[in-house]
C-alpha cells in the first residue's frame, strides 16, 4: 500500500509514476483520497473538541454540586448527553470515512521505480542482457510434453483423470528431477547466505493482504471459504509475512530466507499452446528467495538476487535472457520487477522461470513490518523476492535443449543429486 503521506505531499509525482503502470482514472482516485483524509481530519478535530468540551463539562457539574447549583448542574449534564450522541454519530461517521479512505489505498497498486519503462505489454519489456549458447537440435526434435510421455517421466492424462487439466504426475526418473532440483536450489541459496524455512501451503486473509494478493481482483488464488485459508501462490506469501505487525533491528539487515513450496493458481483465461504440457500449471513446485532490506540498500539487493538466479541458469547450462518489465507489465505490488526467460529449443521461444522484485515500503505499509534507524526514527523496510527458481519451465527447457538420440543428458550440477546421468 502507498503511503498516505506520501501521496499527500507528493500528489503530482504519485500520479506522473502511477501513469507508468497505466492506471486508470489515476488523478481522480489520488484526488478522492486527500478528499477522504481532509474529511477525517475534520471528523477527528470536530471529536477532538466534543471530547475536550466533555472533560470541562464534568468539572463544572462536580463544582456546580458541591455548590448547591443543582439546576445548573441538570443543565450541564444534558449538554453532555447531547455531547455523547454528538459523539457516537462522529464515530460511525469516522468509521465509514476511514473504511472508504483504506478501501481506496488498498486498490492503488504500487509507484513503479522512475527508471521502470513506459509501455502497455509484454511487447514493451527491455531486455538487458542475453545469456548462455543457443542449442541446435535437428529438425525432429521433440517438444517436452512428447520427451515426458516417450520416456514415461510426467503424465498429464493420469493428473485429468485424478485432479483436472494443470495438475500432472511425475514419475521414475521425472520425480527424481523435480526433487534434485529443489535440493539444488536450496543448497545454493543456504550457501549464499539464505536461511531456509519450510512454509506452510495455506495463509489467512491477513497474510494475503499483507504481501498484497488480496483483494484478488483476478480471482488466481485458491480459496477454502469454509475455513477462511487460501492455498498460497508462492512461498513469499507466508515467508514475507512471518514479519507482519514486526519491528526488526537494523543490525539484522539484509534478512534473507528460502523456501520451496509447492505453488498453487487458477491461471484463469490462460489458453492455446502457452499452456500446454510443463508451460502453464495449476500446480506446480518452486524455491523462492525473500529479502527484507534496509531502504537505502534495497537495488543493490535486488542486483545481489538477480547474480544468484542468473548463476543458477548458467550452472544449468541453459541460454537465457534478463527483461527489465515495462509499467504495463509490471506487478500490482512491485516497483521494479526483472524477468529470467530461458531458450526451449524445440519450442523455439522463451519461457520464463523467474520474476526478482523490489517492491519498496509497499508491502511493509500494508503488513506494518518497520525497524528504528540510527537517528531512532520508525521506517517502514523494504521487502524483495524472487524465483529461484520456478520448475516446470526449467525441466521443459532441460528435457528439450538437452535430448539426444539415446536420451536426455543431465547437467552436471545435477547428477550428485540425481544418481543417474541420462534419462
Amino acid at each position: 500500500m502507498i503511503q498516505l503521506q506520501y501521496i499527500k505531499e507528493h500528489r503530482d509525482e504519485c500520479i506522473e509514476r502511477l501513469k507508468i503502470k497505466n492506471v486508470a482514472d489515476v488523478e481522480q482516485r489520488i484526488d478522492e483520497i486527500i478528499a477522504l483524509d481532509e474529511k477525517r481530519r475534520a471528523i477527528q478535530k470536530d471529536s477532538d473538541a466534543i471530547k475536550a468540551e466533555q472533560n470541562a463539562i464534568a468539572k463544572e457539574i462536580g463544582m456546580l454540586f458541591k455548590q448547591g447549583r443543582r439546576d445548573e448542574a441538570e443543565t450541564k449534564k444534558a449538554r453532555t448527553a447531547e455531547l455523547k450522541a454528538d459523539e457516537k454519530r462522529m464515530g460511525e461517521e469516522m468509521a465509514a470515512v476511514e473504511q472508504e479512505l483504506n478501501a481506496k489505498l488498498i486498490s492503488l497498486p504500487n509507484t513503479p521505480h522512475i527508471s521502470v519503462p513506459r509501455g502497455k505489454s509484454a511487447d514493451d519489456n527491455l531486455e538487458v542482457g542475453r545469456f548462455g549458447t543457443m542449442p541446435e537440435l535437428p529438425a525432429d526434435a521433440l517438444p517436452h510434453w512428447d520427451l515426458c510421455a516417450k520416456y514415461d517421466i510426467v503424465d498429464f492424462e493420469l493428473g485429468n483423470k485424478v485432479t483436472g487439466a494443470g495438475f500432472p504426475f511425475y514419475k521414475g526418473k521425472g520425480a527424481r528431477l523435480q526433487r534434485a532440483l529443489i535440493n539444488f536450489f536450496l543448497n545454493e541459496a543456504t550457501n549464499a547466505g539464505y536461511v531456509e524455512i519450510q512454509p506452510p501451503l495455506m495463509v489467512n486473509e491477513a497474510s494475503g493482504l499483507g504481501t498484497g494478493q488480496l483483494p484478488d481482483k483476478e480471482g488466481q488464488m485458491y480459496a477454502i471459504p469454509l475455513d477462511g485459508f487460501y492455498m498460497i501462490p508462492t512461498a513469499e506469501v507466508p515467508i514475507t509475512n512471518i514479519y507482519r505487525g514486526e519491528i526488526v533491528s537494523a543490525d539484522q539487515f539484509p534478512i534473507r530466507h528460502v523456501g520451496y513450496s509447492e505453488c498453487f493458481r487458477r491461471e484463469a483465461g490462460s489458453y492455446g499452446k502457452d499452456v500446454r504440457g510443463l508451460n502453464r500449471l495449476h500446480e506446480f513446485s518452486k524455491v523462492e528467495i525473500v529479502v527484507i532490506e534496509h531502504p537505502d540498500r534495497s537495488y543493490e539487493r535486488l542486483e545481489e538476487m538477480k547474480h544468484h538466479v542468473g548463476g543458477l541458469l548458467d550452472k544449468l547450462g541453459l541460454p537465457y535472457r534478463i527483461l527489465k518489465l515495462c509499467g504495463g507489465d509490471i506487478s500490482f505490488t512491485s516497483a521494479m520487477t526483472f524477468d529470467f526467460e530461458v531458450w526451449s529449443a524445440a519450442q523455439k521461444r522463451w519461457l520464463e522461470v523467474s520474476s526478482v522484485s523490489n517492491f519498496e515500503a509497499f508491502q511493509a505499509n500494508r503488513m506494518k513490518l518497520r525497524f528504528k534507524d540510527s537517528d531512532g526514527k520508525m521506517r517502514l523496510c523494504h521487502t524483495l523476492n524472487g524465483s529461484a527458481l520456478a520448475l516446470p519451465r526449467i525441466v521443459a527447457a532441460l528435457l528439450e535443449n538437452n535430448q539426444t538420440p539415446d536420451g536426455i543428458t543431465m547437467p552436471e550440477c545435477l547428477r550428485p543429486y540425481l544418481g543417474f546421468d541420462k534419462i
